[in-house]
């Protein structure tokens, strides 16, 4: 009998010594996009990155492929995801309930954690199709972008300003990790991508058999556009970085930024723990892709339309990086 007492409460003393963390572990996903975009690899080093100290935060991270922004939000909200990337301009509609959420009204869960890269609006078009510009679009068979991504609100927004109606074309709407296949199948004339740059499905699209250019979004329409919706902003394309397209030199666009989001439901210390690894590794996140090379910390900070979850800003204080923040932002 005093052995089974003195087994008994060695097992209770191994139990105590155990940390808190190892208790109970909690599990997030975080929803990205197709696996050719940047959205994808952020999210596998985000992951990557709180895994390493799975032991310390008591958190397994995993990464899902989705439909893009839309769909990330709409996860997010209902608890199906815990993070999501979402491009700016679907941040700021969601929270205040407009397209998409016109019916469901102000998504106030919504919660901002950080934001990420640009992201521009790219216009592929085959040569041999003769479209130039956005108005040249019309009668071509053109990829918009797939439900519940952002790319086709994007589209939609483009049109708006440039005056043309989407049956004023031959309109698709699939993912876009197909659409460089259709290109040079010569089953499209054109497709849209939002999309940071360098990127693979360009470098895909502009390789191939067909001649492919980028087109330019530029002009008044756009100036239109950003005095519109401020979360917009216009950008460059690099022609170094396609050098098999038929451009000849750097590419006028418009673009938004890549952000990552949560809920109010989410608990305050993983998102502690997402934002730290982040921010305390930020030279390391920056190489895991070219389209962060030239970001700053502060450059994190902006581009955000929903409050900033109190478990990141928890964070920003400490590292003193709550001076960048929009103080709206701030609840």
């Amino acid at each position: 009998m005093r052995k089974l007492t003195v087994l008994i409460a060695a097992l209770f003393m191994v139990a105590a010594a155990v940390p808190v963390s190892f208790a109970k572990t909690t599990f997030v996903t975080i929803g990205t996009g197709g696996v050719t975009g940047v959205y994808y690899p952020t999210g596998g080093a985000i992951s990557r990155m709180v895994n390493a100290k799975s032991k310390e935060y008591g958190i397994k991270a995993t990464v899902e492929s989705t439909g893009g922004s839309v769909y990330n939000v709409n996860a997010v909200l209902a608890g199906d995801l815990e993070f999501g990337v979402a491009q700016s301009d679907i941040q700021y509609k969601a929270y205040y309930g407009k397209d998409e959420w016109k019916d469901k009204g102000p998504q106030k869960k919504l919660r901002s954690v950080f934001s990420v890269h640009p992201e521009t609006i790219t216009l592929i078009a085959t040569e041999a199709s003769g479209i130039k510009d956005i108005m040249t679009l019309k009668g071509n068979r053109v990829n918009l972008g797939n439900p519940g991504s952002g790319q086709l609100q994007n589209s939609k927004d483009l049109f708006e300003a440039f005056g043309i109606n989407e049956s004023d074309l031959k309109a698709e709407y699939i993912k876009a990790v197909e659409a460089p296949g259709l290109l040079q199948d010569e089953r499209l004339d054109a497709f849209f991508y939002t999309v940071g740059h360098p990127n693979g499905n360009i470098k895909e699209a502009t390789s191939g058999r067909i001649k492919v250019a980028i087109v330019p979004i530029s002009g008044e329409p756009v100036d239109k556009l950003i005095a519109k919706y401020p979360y917009y902003a216009k950008s460059r394309i690099a022609i170094k970085d396609y050098p098999t397209a038929v451009n000849k030199e750097d590419v006028e666009s418009v673009g938004v930024k890549a952000t990552i989001v949560t809920s109010s439901d989410v608990d305050a210390k993983v998102v502690y723990a997402i934002t730290k690894e982040v921010f305390d590794n930020f030279e390391e996140f920056k190489k895991i892709h070219p389209a962060f090379a030239n970001l700053e910390r502060e450059d994190l900070l902006m581009g955000l339309s929903a409050p900033i979850h109190p478990g990141a800003l928890k964070y920003y204080k400490e590292a003193g990086l709550d001076k960048f923040i929009d103080k709206s932002l701030i609840q």
